[in-house]
Order: C-alpha cells, then structure tokens, then sequence
C-alpha cells in the first residue's frame, strides 16, 4: 500500500508514525531495486504456511502421536489421505513461489514453473514411507542407547533430539529437490523448537540419535554414517571459510566434518573441518578435534589413544 496512513482525530501526538513509515518505504524500496534488479516484486514463501506444512507432515509420519486427539486406528489411512492431499497442494504453492524467487530461466512459463513445482512435490511426498523407515531407526538407536528411555511413544513423544531429526530427515529431501531455501525454513523451525541446528543438507545415516540435544550443531556438508550418537553442546563445524581473488567467500565447498559409523561424540565436543572421524571412534567431552582420527580411536582433552573402548559407556 503506497499511500502513507491517515490519523484519527486527536492522534497528533502520533504524526512521528508518518514518518516512520515513509523512511520504511524508502529502505525497503531500495533493498528491493538491489535484489530484484527493479523488476516485479516475486512472491516470497512463507514460514507460517511451512509450520502448517511441518506440522501435517509430523502428523502424517506418525499419525497416532501427532494426528488430531481421538483419532481411532480404523481412521487412519483416512486421516492420512486427506491430511496428504491437502498438505501437497500448500506445499506445491510454496515449491512455485521459491522456484519463482530463483527462476535464471527467463524462457520458463509460470505454466512450466507450476507443473515443475508439482513434480517436485510428488517426488517429495513419495519419499515419506522411506523417511519413515529411516526414522524408526533413530528411535529405536535412542531407546537402545538411553537407559531412561521407557518405551518408543515416550521418546516420540518426548525427546528433543528426536523432533529435531524427524524435521531435519523431511528438510533434506527438500534440499536434495533443490528447493534449499523451504528447506532451511523447516530446519530452522526445527532450530527454535529443540535448540538442535542441523543444517538441511548435512547427509546422516540411519539410526542416529543426538541424546539432550541442546546446543548441537551440524554444518550443511557433514556427512554422518550409521548409528552415530551424540550429546548435547556438539559442534560439527568448519575449520575456515575460503574466499576467491576478490574476498568473497567462496560458497559449495565440503567444510564439515565425515562421522564414520558407530562413532559416540560427547557433550561439548568441537570438531572442525573436513575431517574424517573413523568408525567405531569416540570422541570425548570438550575435546576441541580438527584432525582426522582413525578408526577405533578414543579421544579424550584432544590426545588421541588407539585403544579398544565399548561404546555404551562413558569416558
């Protein structure tokens, strides 16, 4: 709305709002001119719309935990049904509105850049049984591997390192489609959620299972094999970051760490750069670690021991 807002009667005190909103307009005109090289404003994805999208999806993976409260098991396929039919169709809109923000195809109709949009969901919703399969495997590495963990439905219900991977195994397929930036929108929902910061496309095997889970963080080029375990306060991060002749960072290269298989990394753990970490490693707690170990290594105060230890245990 370009027209500046009219005041109430007796509104005087509050004419500093004019102002306010036309120095808004003037910023947000000249932000706009930089990234859209002055053409038509595109229409953005929404982050509200990607929590709903989120949220049936959760739903739809596991319906008797997070589907509407009576739902009988009789219902299910129903419930699934529509909650899928519906869901595809919000997210088909914001696959289209991400794909036109990033268009270089100036050739692509809005009728291409729609049936591409709806093939990318189609290939997105019929991956969700292979999502799912790989998330029974995390669940079923956290009871296995936590000592106070009751039963599969308490942790579903109740773990936050479990959330943040049912978030982030449905980011990655996003990312791997190549629409990144609704994939980021889910990772960063996943982020305010749990406190877990796993960037949607780090590459994690089955059976994983981050315990506690506050403060984690997992960098977009991590690769991580199977049934790896971490705690809370760990950091998969990058060494440097590179830049080309001219300072610019230069963007697309690996920089995170390769977790092996069956590899344990205790809490506050810092380990950096493209590094590889050998199976059946274990990494002890706030270990700073930007060397590659081999496998069966156990790291504690970042000396490395090649010595046989039992992964179920502590350091």
């Amino acid at each position: 709305m370009s027209q500046l807002i009219e005041l109430r009667p007796g509104a005087g005190e509050r004419t500093h709002i004019n102002s306010v909103v036309l120095e808004l307009r003037k910023l947000r005109a000249a932000s706009q001119k930089s990234r859209y090289q002055g053409g038509p404003l595109p229409e953005l994805p929404s982050r509200d719309a990607m929590i709903d999208i989120v949220d049936a999806l959760v739903s739809v993976v596991y319906p008797r935990h997070f589907g509407p409260p009576g739902l009988r098991a009789g219902d299910l396929d129903d419930f699934i049904a529509e909650t899928l039919d519906a869901t595809s169709r919000s997210l088909d809109e914001q696959v289209r509105r991400e794909l036109l923000l990033f268009s270089r195809n100036e050739d692509e109709t809005p009728a291409e850049l729609e049936r591409r949009a709806t093939a990318i969901t189609r290939e997105f919703i019929l991956e969700l049984p292979k999502v799912r399969a790989l998330l029974d495997t995390d669940i079923s590495a956290a009871f296995e591997g936590d000592p106070a963990a009751k039963s599969h439905d308490e942790i579903v219900f109740c773990y936050p390192g479990v959330a943040a991977v049912i978030r982030h195994r449905l980011a990655h397929q996003l990312y791997r489609l190549g629409v990144t930036m609704l994939a980021r929108i889910v990772s960063e929902i996943a982020h305010s959620q749990t406190g877990i910061d796993i960037h949607p496309g780090a590459e994690i095997g089955e059976g994983f299972f981050i315990d506690h889970g506050t403060g984690v963080v997992i960098g977009e080029t991590a690769v991580i094999g199977r049934r790896v375990r971490l705690y809370q306060a760990v950091t998969l991060g990058a060494k440097r970051f590179e830049v080309n002749e001219n300072g610019a960072l230069v963007k697309g290269r690996a920089r995170h760490p390769i977790i092996e298989d069956e590899v344990v990394i205790y809490a506050g753990a810092t380990v950096l750069g493209r590094i590889t970490i050998g199976r059946g490693s274990s990494i002890g707690g706030n270990v700073w670690l930007t060397h590659s170990v081999a496998p069966g290594t156990n790291v504690t105060q970042a000396k490395a021991h090649s010595e046989s230890f039992d992964n179920g245990g502590g350091i």
